[in-house]
Protein backbone atom coordinates (compact mmCIF):
# COMPACT_ATOMS: atom_id res chain seq x y z
CA UNK A 1 0.00 0.00 0.00
CA UNK A 2 1.14 3.29 -1.10
CA UNK A 3 0.87 6.29 1.78
CA UNK A 4 0.49 9.61 0.11
CA UNK A 5 2.98 12.17 1.51
CA UNK A 6 -0.05 14.86 1.97
CA UNK A 7 2.20 17.65 1.11
CA UNK A 8 5.73 18.12 -0.08
CA UNK A 9 6.84 17.85 3.68
CA UNK A 10 3.74 16.14 5.23
CA UNK A 11 2.09 18.73 6.03
CA UNK A 12 -1.73 17.22 5.65
CA UNK A 13 -0.30 14.43 8.00
CA UNK A 14 0.11 16.95 10.75
CA UNK A 15 -3.32 18.52 9.81
CA UNK A 16 -5.22 14.94 10.14
CA UNK A 17 -3.13 14.62 13.71
CA UNK A 18 -3.83 17.59 15.20
CA UNK A 19 -7.41 17.00 14.29
CA UNK A 20 -7.77 13.51 15.36
CA UNK A 21 -6.06 15.25 19.14
CA UNK A 22 -8.63 17.71 19.02
CA UNK A 23 -11.63 15.28 18.44
CA UNK A 24 -10.02 12.85 21.46
CA UNK A 25 -9.87 16.41 23.79
CA UNK A 26 -13.57 17.62 22.76
CA UNK A 27 -15.17 13.56 22.26
CA UNK A 28 -14.13 13.24 26.15
CA UNK A 29 -15.67 16.80 27.32
CA UNK A 30 -19.00 16.28 24.88
CA UNK A 31 -19.66 12.86 25.33
CA UNK A 32 -18.58 11.05 28.25
CA UNK A 33 -19.79 8.33 30.61
CA UNK A 34 -20.38 4.79 28.70
CA UNK A 35 -20.19 3.40 32.37
CA UNK A 36 -23.47 3.81 33.80
CA UNK A 37 -23.92 4.38 37.44
CA UNK A 38 -21.46 4.37 40.19
CA UNK A 39 -18.11 5.59 41.09
CA UNK A 40 -15.45 4.90 38.32
CA UNK A 41 -12.91 6.17 40.56
CA UNK A 42 -10.50 3.02 40.23
CA UNK A 43 -11.37 3.70 36.46
CA UNK A 44 -10.43 7.75 36.14
CA UNK A 45 -7.51 6.48 38.29
CA UNK A 46 -5.97 4.23 35.50
CA UNK A 47 -6.66 6.63 32.65
CA UNK A 48 -5.48 9.54 34.36
CA UNK A 49 -2.00 7.64 34.82
CA UNK A 50 -2.01 6.43 31.39
CA UNK A 51 -2.84 10.09 30.31
CA UNK A 52 0.43 11.40 32.40
CA UNK A 53 2.76 8.26 31.68
CA UNK A 54 2.04 9.20 27.74
CA UNK A 55 2.50 13.03 27.68
CA UNK A 56 5.82 12.33 29.82
CA UNK A 57 7.33 9.57 26.68
CA UNK A 58 6.10 12.70 24.89
CA UNK A 59 8.16 15.12 26.68
CA UNK A 60 10.83 12.60 27.26
CA UNK A 61 11.41 12.04 23.02
CA UNK A 62 11.28 15.72 22.26
CA UNK A 63 13.91 16.27 24.69
CA UNK A 64 16.32 13.71 23.04
CA UNK A 65 15.54 14.84 19.79
CA UNK A 66 16.46 18.62 20.46
CA UNK A 67 20.57 17.85 20.93
CA UNK A 68 20.52 16.64 17.70
CA UNK A 69 18.37 19.33 16.06
CA UNK A 70 15.38 16.62 14.48
CA UNK A 71 12.72 17.49 16.30
CA UNK A 72 10.05 18.44 13.87
CA UNK A 73 6.29 17.54 13.41
CA UNK A 74 6.42 17.03 10.06
CA UNK A 75 7.28 13.89 8.75
CA UNK A 76 9.74 15.22 6.48
CA UNK A 77 13.30 14.64 8.26
CA UNK A 78 15.19 18.38 8.98
CA UNK A 79 17.95 18.97 7.11
CA UNK A 80 20.05 19.86 9.72
CA UNK A 81 19.11 17.06 12.00
CA UNK A 82 20.76 13.97 12.72
CA UNK A 83 19.24 10.45 13.41
CA UNK A 84 18.53 9.54 17.00
CA UNK A 85 18.82 6.35 18.42
CA UNK A 86 19.27 6.73 21.91
CA UNK A 87 16.64 7.60 25.47
CA UNK A 88 12.78 6.27 24.22
CA UNK A 89 14.31 5.92 20.60
CA UNK A 90 16.22 2.69 22.08
CA UNK A 91 12.71 0.90 22.85
CA UNK A 92 10.75 2.72 19.42
CA UNK A 93 11.08 4.28 16.18
CA UNK A 94 8.39 7.00 17.19
CA UNK A 95 7.80 7.19 20.52
CA UNK A 96 6.21 10.66 20.17
CA UNK A 97 3.50 8.82 18.39
CA UNK A 98 3.54 5.84 20.95
CA UNK A 99 3.22 8.77 23.54
CA UNK A 100 0.33 10.95 22.15
CA UNK A 101 -1.82 7.23 21.84
CA UNK A 102 -1.40 6.58 25.30
CA UNK A 103 -2.20 9.81 26.06
CA UNK A 104 -5.14 9.99 24.17
CA UNK A 105 -6.02 6.36 25.53
CA UNK A 106 -5.56 7.34 29.02
CA UNK A 107 -8.16 10.07 28.53
CA UNK A 108 -10.56 8.05 26.71
CA UNK A 109 -10.42 5.56 29.53
CA UNK A 110 -10.87 8.56 32.31
CA UNK A 111 -13.19 10.27 30.74
CA UNK A 112 -15.30 6.74 30.23
CA UNK A 113 -16.21 8.54 26.49
CA UNK A 114 -16.66 6.18 23.51
CA UNK A 115 -16.59 9.54 21.47
CA UNK A 116 -12.99 9.83 22.14
CA UNK A 117 -12.53 6.38 22.33
CA UNK A 118 -13.13 6.24 18.57
CA UNK A 119 -11.08 9.49 17.90
CA UNK A 120 -8.65 7.63 19.40
CA UNK A 121 -8.78 4.69 16.78
CA UNK A 122 -8.13 7.23 14.54
CA UNK A 123 -5.60 9.01 16.43
CA UNK A 124 -3.45 5.18 16.45
CA UNK A 125 -4.30 5.13 12.56
CA UNK A 126 -3.51 8.32 11.33
CA UNK A 127 -0.26 8.13 13.46
CA UNK A 128 0.60 4.91 12.08
CA UNK A 129 0.34 5.98 8.36
CA UNK A 130 1.97 8.94 9.03
CA UNK A 131 4.96 7.32 9.85
CA UNK A 132 4.78 4.94 7.57
CA UNK A 133 5.72 7.76 5.01
CA UNK A 134 8.04 9.53 7.48
CA UNK A 135 10.03 6.47 7.24
CA UNK A 136 10.49 6.57 3.33
CA UNK A 137 12.01 9.78 4.20
CA UNK A 138 13.98 8.50 6.79
CA UNK A 139 15.62 5.98 4.99
CA UNK A 140 16.47 7.99 2.22
CA UNK A 141 17.82 10.71 4.90
CA UNK A 142 20.35 8.41 7.51
CA UNK A 143 22.26 5.59 5.68
CA UNK A 144 21.94 4.24 9.40
CA UNK A 145 18.07 3.91 9.29
CA UNK A 146 17.44 1.07 7.65
CA UNK A 147 19.76 -0.93 10.10
CA UNK A 148 17.86 0.91 12.82
CA UNK A 149 14.36 -0.02 11.70
CA UNK A 150 15.95 -3.49 11.40
CA UNK A 151 16.68 -4.14 15.31
CA UNK A 152 13.59 -1.78 16.93
CA UNK A 153 10.13 -1.73 16.95
CA UNK A 154 8.14 1.10 15.35
CA UNK A 155 5.55 2.06 18.19
CA UNK A 156 5.21 -0.72 20.89
CA UNK A 157 8.44 -2.15 22.08
CA UNK A 158 8.54 -5.93 21.65
CA UNK A 159 5.42 -6.18 20.05
CA UNK A 160 5.22 -3.77 16.89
Amino acid sequence: MKIPPLGPRGEGWVVLQFACLALVAFGGFLAPGFAPGGDHGEVRLIGDVLLIGGLVIVGWAVAALQPARAFTALPHPRADGSLVESGPYRFVRHPVYSGLILAALGSTISRESLAAGLATIALAVTLDLKRRHEELWLVDRYPNYVPYRTRTKALLPLLY
